[in-house]
């Protein structure tokens, strides 16, 4: 198994997210955001404030030369993670639907977060339970998920809703946390399972999330 993270201008999650990959023996490197993927079968695009967040979160980023071949990488059925940037940049590539809004108490948030397992079905969370509750730090200004009704009827409907916040902190429709696309093989998530990878950082939830990614390329 072979992962790349990209590194944006104003990136400033990329270096949690390769360190629990390379803790957990996955052969990882760097992308620049002038760079093109490779045959990496894991993107994780990481949290921060991409470009500086000018003009709105991720608008700037889908336009990166490192996502030039993102949709192609996707349709191989490789796998692409976004995390909390990451998972704005997703939706304004289109690779998952609806949008993160301003939080509904305009303010930035930054703090521990609990939320349910709805999906253990993907290549994310297959070492998951659903109803699993796990604890996932948060940080953001923008992570209220919206989508309108027809679109989250399809989300239930095909079972892409993968994590819920068990008490919402930012007014996200339907409580939602994290999604995936239809496929099943690419995830968007607000809150940060890379920070919540080791006891000293207070919480360790976040391993499975890894540890999923690599049971499934060892299943594969």
């Amino acid at each position: 198994m072979k992962a790349g993270v990209i590194v944006f201008p104003g990136s400033n999650c990329d270096i949690d997210a390769y360190k629990v990959l390379e803790r957990l023996n996955v052969e990882v490197k760097y992308i620049w955001h002038d760079e093109k993927i490779d045959d990496e079968d894991l993107i994780l695009l990481p949290g921060g404030f991409s470009y500086g967040d000018y003009l709105r979160c991720g608008a700037i980023a889908r336009f990166a030369r490192a996502l030039e071949n993102i949709n192609e990488h996707i349709e191989k059925g490789k796998l692409v993670l976004g995390i909390c940037n990451g998972f704005q940049i997703l939706t304004e590539l289109k690779a998952l639907p609806g949008a993160l809004l301003r939080n509904k108490n305009l303010n930035f948030i930054c703090s521990d977060c609990n939320l349910i397992v709805e999906n253990n079905a993907t290549p994310f969370t297959n070492l998951f339970n659903k109803g699993d509750v796990v604890n996932f730090p948060i940080a953001h200004g923008e992570g209220n998920y919206y989508i309108d009704d027809d679109g989250l009827k399809e989300l239930i409907k095909n079972n892409q809703i993968v994590f819920r916040y068990q008490n919402n902190p930012n007014g996200s429709v339907y409580d939602i946390a994290g999604i995936v696309n239809k496929k099943g093989n690419v995830l968007g998530m607000m809150p940060h399972p890379e920070r919540a990878q080791d006891k000293l950082l207070g919480c360790e939830d976040g391993l499975k999330l890894f540890n999923s990614i690599i049971a499934y390329f060892k299943e594969a």
